[in-house]
């Protein structure tokens, strides 16, 4: 709805476009975090066919993914996190943010996603009559902001390696946020060594079980 509005205001570079911007990214943010969840079977437990179409319906919407390529990506990255055969991860060599995050974007985004995603935007843009503004503004650039939030609070801070090695099995620090800052960084992803504890639980009730099990991990620094 607020992605509506934004397309047909009249002004896009008003004073209040950088707050419109961060609003949405961090919407398109919340949408993927609902696919992740739903990715683990936590948005409908009961009800299997809803999670999967709320799941996949989030990740057609953020980039026309596929939700069922991306769901076999994840289970590899809980099952080999912070290692080669983890699609997260980088190649190995190159561990820069740069590198890291091209590695990170091409191995998920195929050349038909951006073929979709060209052809909506000339829609939008040629059959709905959207201003080219509005649309780079308000959908193209949260979108890729969401990625950047994502990759760097969901990937980089929580398993690049330490200085003296991983500590466990889950290859993974949790931030020291607190449970508003963690919220508005990432809805919670930051905290990571949970999540891959307790893959079962929701990214809102990650800040219970951290208090519950604080000292029991190492955060990043």
């Amino acid at each position: 709805m607020s992605l509506g509005v934004l397309l047909t205001a009249d002004q896009a570079l008003v004073w209040w476009a950088p707050l419109a911007v961060l609003m949405q990214t961090f919407l398109y943010t919340g949408l993927f975090i609902t696919a992740h969840d739903a990715m683990h079977g936590t948005v409908a437990p009961a009800f299997p066919r809803l999670n999967r179409f709320i799941g996949a319906t989030c990740v057609r919407l953020y980039a026309l993914f596929s939700f069922q390529r991306l769901q076999q990506a994840h289970w590899a990255h809980h099952q080999h996190p912070a290692t080669t055969k983890d699609p997260d991860f980088h190649d190995g060599e190159h561990d820069g943010l740069v590198r890291w995050y091209l590695h990170f974007m091409i191995g998920y985004v195929s050349p038909l996603q951006i073929v979709g995603m060209a052809a909506i935007f000339n829609v939008f843009l040629f059959a709905a009559g959207v201003p080219v503004a509005n649309l780079i503004l308000f959908w193209i650039l949260p979108s890729l902001l969401s990625t950047l939030q994502l990759f760097y609070f969901g990937t980089v801070l929580p398993h690049r390696e330490p200085r003296n090695g991983y500590n466990d099995s889950h290859r993974a620090r949790s931030n020291d946020f607190s449970p508003l800052v963690s919220f508005l960084t990432c809805y919670h992803f930051g905290y990571h060594w949970e999540h891959h504890e307790r893959p079962d639980l929701p990214w809102w009730r990650l800040p219970h079980f951290r208090r519950r099990t604080t000292g029991c991990f190492e955060v990043t620094q």
